[in-house]
């Protein structure tokens, strides 16, 4: 018998409609559009939380400083191990250009009386409390957060002067010449904004790194009978600056000292400003002889030389179309001051090179001698504003009497070498300044302190008796040839004269002890 179907089941299942048929292509398109890769699997994950948040947590605070507290690193000397960690993290997160790093480390070792004792140093920009670097700027590119005490260094705002890298005691400035500014370690303040920890401190596999708040507005010049608390031992003056960073943990030996220490390297010999100094030093003391003779050749040498180092000093900057802000440092840096003395300074020279050869017009007679006096105390003024730039960093061998020696001296070599071109007493008057200028470079060279055998002077002396002793020779020579030279014309010892000032201010930047944090092991030149 032939069953009957119910009616029903007869029929058909309704067919999909066109919108719901998915292809193969949909199904691709669609499972692209999730992004579904490892690189976005790892994004959605870090959105919801930053990678080892649980991990760093207890190493950040969990609130702003209150009022008279800052942020601060604190380096646990117990857990450091040396393994650079921090440096490379710092390195990548920041972006920073090859060979660019605003964390190092270092290493302190026992001294002569201890045991044999080691320790490895982590450390970047201590954020301190009375920053050199911010007080030396001539644009204020940098900046201490009211809130949290970060020094930041703005990039926009730099014309790369390198002179924070000078007033810095602990070399943490460094300069870019690629971008031609300086940068530096700014405590990661937009991941701390967000409750993210600095890159060191997230790297750091021992947790060595935190972040602190430490109180601040302490004595900027506390009473002598109560003693500095020590910063580091090893490290430079905390007074300068006053550094913020902790380093607990593990007592240093008072006789440890910089792995580095008896390594003598020369510093960078800045050419640009060698040649400032001297040509407009040179300068000042030709034209500053106008006012005792009447010798347009020289007047017309005087402001060539002066203007030569005015060009010069333009090469120095990183970013010179920048350089018209400096105003806004006056308060605070030398290097304004100069700026702004060198600047008022600078007509005279072209008005002394030009009044000789314009047309008799009244008063012509009054005008030029009023104007070689004004360059005198004018020329004496800009030349203090040089002086205080160096003595302003603290480097011993810069000190104002040292410096003072060395650029008024050479003022006054061309001074008396412009007048003996017609009064030949000025000759003898220069040699005594040539010898009395060689003075403090001679002590420098024969100095000995076996009491204190790691003073700064002692090491710019190791380095005038080593990696420098070819530059003092030529140095010597040269003076030897200006002298010989200025009984036959003074116009013939003029250049010699302008080469052994240049090889003296080679000298005088190159064998400067710099200041800065403990580096590590290297290999250390003959004394």
């Amino acid at each position: 018998m032939i069953s009957t179907l119910h009616p029903k089941s007869l029929e058909q299942s309704p067919l999909p409609k066109a919108s719901e048929l998915r292809t193969l292509i949909d199904e691709l398109i669609a499972d692209q559009a999730q992004l579904q890769t490892p690189v976005a699997r790892f994004a959605e994950i870090h959105d919801r939380q930053p990678d080892l948040a649980d991990h760093y947590r207890n190493l950040i605070p969990l609130s702003q400083p209150a009022a008279g507290e800052q942020y601060a690193f604190e380096v646990s000397l117990d857990r450091c191990t040396g393994c650079k960690a921090c440096v490379s993290a710092c390195h990548n997160l920041n972006g920073l250009d090859e060979h660019e790093a605003w964390r190092d480390t270092g290493t302190l070792v026992g001294g002569k009386v201890a045991p044999g004792w080691q320790q490895t140093i982590t450390s970047a920009c201590h954020h301190c409390e009375d920053p050199g670097c911010l007080n030396g700027c001539p644009v204020g590119a940098y900046e201490k957060d009211p809130d949290n005490g970060i020094v930041r260094h703005l990039d926009d705002q730099c014309i790369g002067c390198s002179y924070c890298i000078l007033k810095c005691p602990f070399d943490v400035p460094k300069y870019s010449k690629q971008r031609g500014i300086v940068r530096k370690c700014d405590m990661c303040h937009q991941r701390l904004a967000e409750g993210e920890a600095p890159a060191c401190v997230q790297a750091c596999p021992t947790e060595a790194i935190r972040i602190v708040k430490v109180p601040t507005q302490t004595p900027i010049a506390p009473p002598r009978t109560s003693p500095l608390p020590v910063f580091l031992t090893g490290a430079p003056d905390p007074s300068i600056t006053r550094p913020t960073t902790r380093y607990i943990g593990r007592d240093v030996p008072l006789s440890a000292h910089a792995a580095d220490r008896s390594t003598l390297t020369p510093q960078h010999a800045h050419w640009p400003l060698i040649f400032m100094l001297v040509l407009t030093q040179a300068g000042i003391g030709v034209l500053g002889s106008a006012a005792f003779q009447e010798s347009p050749a020289l007047m017309v040498t005087g402001a060539i030389l002066f203007n030569l180092g005015m060009a010069a000093a333009t090469l120095h900057l990183g970013q010179p179309l920048k350089a018209w802000r400096f105003f806004l440092g006056l308060r605070t840096s030398w290097l304004s001051r100069e700026i702004l003395a060198f600047s008022l300074f600078a007509p005279l020279p072209f008005a002394l090179a030009a009044l000789p050869f314009l047309p008799d017009f009244p008063f012509k007679n009054l005008i030029t001698p009023c104007v070689s006096w004004i360059t005198i105390p004018l020329g004496i003024g800009a030349i203090f504003t040089s002086v205080m730039i160096y003595h302003d960093t603290r480097r011993s061998l810069w000190r104002l009497p040292l410096t003072a020696t060395r650029f008024y001296g050479t003022t006054l070599s061309f001074f008396f070498l412009a007048l003996s071109l017609h009064f030949p007493w000025a000759k003898c008057l220069l040699v005594v300044t040539l010898c009395a200028k060689a003075g403090p470079e001679i002590s420098m060279l024969l100095h000995r302190r076996p009491s204190d055998e790691w003073a700064p002077d002692l090491h710019s002396a190791r380095l005038y008796r080593g990696p420098l002793k070819n530059l003092i020779l030529i140095r010597a020579a040269t003076t030897l040839f200006t002298l010989l030279a200025l009984f036959v014309s003074p116009w013939l010892a003029l250049p010699l004269l302008l080469i052994s000032e240049i090889f003296e201010r080679q000298l005088f930047f190159q064998a400067v002890q710099a200041p800065k944090m403990p580096g590590h092991f290297g290999s250390p030149l003959p004394h």
